[in-house]
Formats: structure tokens, sequence, C-alpha cells
């Protein structure tokens, strides 16, 4: 009888540790399948953070990005983690960083098959940085626009091409109003010489708009005047009024007239 129940004991104790050790194998297989499945190591990673940067756990996204490229430099996924990095870079608003992470992948891979997007992306990047107001600093705009350009000229049935000319109007918008503003500031405070040059250039970069263009000619002419450059002055309003409208040209003739007599106002 004794040994009957002691047999029996061994049985359940025998049961209790099978049922034990198939939970916890059941548990491992559950926690490994929590994350994506990869054949490679670099593989997994690479899918760990596109889920991760997917839910927007960027700082997450990024440390296993960069732990393909210190791990597994000539995996496979090695050149799709630099494009997702970028990528992520942008998404928290890190402009700067995003732009020289997509100029690193263009200079590295000129033919990768998303290279009009890249290209993009490095305009895009920069853009994000272009300030609200025309009277701050629009180099940021100026580097966009290269890039813009870049993507228009040489890939022209990219899909972003149409985005591409709308941020590049918007920015040369900003230029040319930004131009304008310092020509009339130096005019306004009769810094004669600096007006002049500023009317000059504009002139020379935004003379396809006919206000701006009628407008720098008029400054342009008196400018000279208030200089007292007599002869460049009747040189500028003659070629000048021909070219605007009725009401700008009697203006350059009166300031004209003021060179004739070698006056200024």
């Amino acid at each position: 009888m004794i040994s009957k129940n002691l047999e029996s004991r061994r049985g359940e104790s025998k049961m209790k540790m099978l049922v034990l050790l198939l939970s916890t194998l059941m548990l491992l297989a559950s926690c490994s399948s929590d994350g994506p499945e990869g054949k490679t190591a670099a593989e997994k990673l690479y899918k760990e953070a596109q889920e991760l940067a997917e839910s927007e756990r960027y700082i997450l996204a990024t440390e296993k990005l960069q732990q393909i490229k210190t791990e597994h430099p000539y995996s496979y996924y090695a050149t799709p983690a630099e494009l997702l990095l970028a990528e992520v870079q942008f998404k928290q608003e890190s402009y700067p960083e995003a732009a020289a992470s997509f100029l690193l992948f263009r200079d590295f891979h000129p033919k990768h098959e998303k290279i009009a997007y890249v290209i993009f992306m490095i305009g895009e990047s920069y853009y994000k940085q272009v300030p609200e107001t025309i009277d701050r600093d629009l180099e940021s705009g100026a580097e966009a626009l290269k890039f813009f350009e870049e993507l228009i000229a040489k890939y022209p049935d990219a899909k972003e091409v149409r985005k591409a000319k709308d941020r590049v109007a918007k920015i040369y918008k900003m230029l040319r109003e930004k131009d304008v503003y310092i020509a009339d500031f130096y005019f306004k405070t009769k810094v004669w010489q600096a007006a002049r040059y500023w009317y000059i250039d504009i002139l020379s970069r935004h003379a396809d708009k006919a206000d701006v263009r009628q407008h720098s000619m008029l400054r342009v002419v008196a400018s000279s005047c208030q200089m007292k450059k007599w002869d460049e002055c009747l040189l500028y309003a003659e070629k000048f009024q021909t070219l605007v409208d009725k009401e700008t040209a009697e203006e350059i003739r009166s300031w004209e007239k003021q060179c004739q007599r070698r006056e200024t106002r």
C-alpha cells in the first residue's frame, strides 16, 4: 500500500514537472514571437526599427539602426538602414541632421532606385528650416532650391517633382521679397550706392516679375540721380522709360529732368 502511494506521488510529481516544462516552453515561444521574424540578425533589427519608427518611438528606432551600422555594415540591410535613419531624423524634426544623412546617402548611393526621392528629401530638409518671415536669414531656402532644381532637371518624371516646383516658386518669392526689402531699406536710409547695387542685382535675377522690374528700374534712375551720377542717370532713364508702364515712365522722366539740371532731391 505504501509502495503504491509512493509511486502515485512520483507520477503526480513527474506530471507537474512536465506541465511546468511545457508552460515554460510555451512562454519562451510567445516571447520570441513578440518581435518581427527575420532570417538574419540584421533583418530582424531592421524590421524592429521599422516598427518602432511607425509607432513614433524614434530613439529606440535609431538605436536599432545604429546597431546595424556597427554590427552588420556589409549586410543587405545596411543601405536601407541608412535611408531609414535619415527619415527618422526628418520625422524627429532634426532637419540639419536629416539633410546631412540624406546627402551622405546620395553621395554613396548615386544610382539607388530611390535617388529622386532622396534628392527631394535633401531639399525638403533645408526647406523645413526656412524662416516664416523675410527679415531673417534665408540661406536654407537657397540651399533647398539647389536640390529641388536638381531633381526637376534630372528626374522630370519623378512623382516628387510637382511638390518640388511648388516649393521652388515659394522660395523664389521669398528671396525676391527679401532683395526688394533690402534695396528699399538702403533707399529709404539714403545709402544710394548700396540701394542702386541691389536694384540692379534684382533686375538681373527677378526681371520676370513686372511690378518688381518697374519698381527697380525707377529706383536705379533715382539712386543714380541722388548719387550725382548724371550721365549714368540719363542713360538708365533713356533705356528704362520705354520698358515700364505709363505711370512709372512719367516718374522716370521726372528724375531724368533732375539729372539734366544736375539737381538732387
